[in-house]
């Protein structure tokens, strides 16, 4: 099967000013490190979250009954190198299904976790993890 939907994104700034999308939106970006940043700028770490937070709760919708809801927090956090120079990030997500049991809720997250675009991505990164949670709403 060949390539089902194609991007394209770019950044001739780097962590201060835009980030494009190739005929679609462009993003405000800067530094979270830098103390002078604007505050409405976005940044790499809320890049992902918002990535992976989409994409795992999408995939995960495949795999519950049209009645459940589905709910999913990413929060990435930016550490020094463990192993070297510069940075690098940890990333938890946390999956609930309304109305689910702890078990059902864990299926449904592995499931997910292993169709997802962006879960397949990062699963071998030793600094990425997947959790279940009860359903907040």
């Amino acid at each position: 099967m060949g390539t089902r939907y194609r991007t394209q994104a770019s950044n001739r700034d780097g962590g201060v000013g835009v980030s494009s999308v190739a005929g679609g939106m462009s993003v405000a970006v800067a530094s979270p490190l830098n103390p002078d940043r604007d505050p409405e700028a976005s940044n790499p770490e809320q890049l992902l979250a918002l990535a992976w937070a989409t994409c795992l709760n999408a995939t995960a919708r495949v795999f519950v009954t049209r009645k459940q809801r589905t709910a999913v927090r990413v929060e990435v956090e930016l550490h020094d190198a463990s192993d070297g120079p510069g940075y690098e990030f940890h990333v938890d997500a946390y999956l609930s299904v309304e109305g689910a049991d702890a078990a059902e809720t864990e299926h449904v997250l592995a499931q997910a976790h292993a169709r997802c675009p962006v879960s397949k991505l990062l699963k071998d990164a030793a600094t990425v993890a997947v959790h279940a949670e009860p359903y907040s709403g």
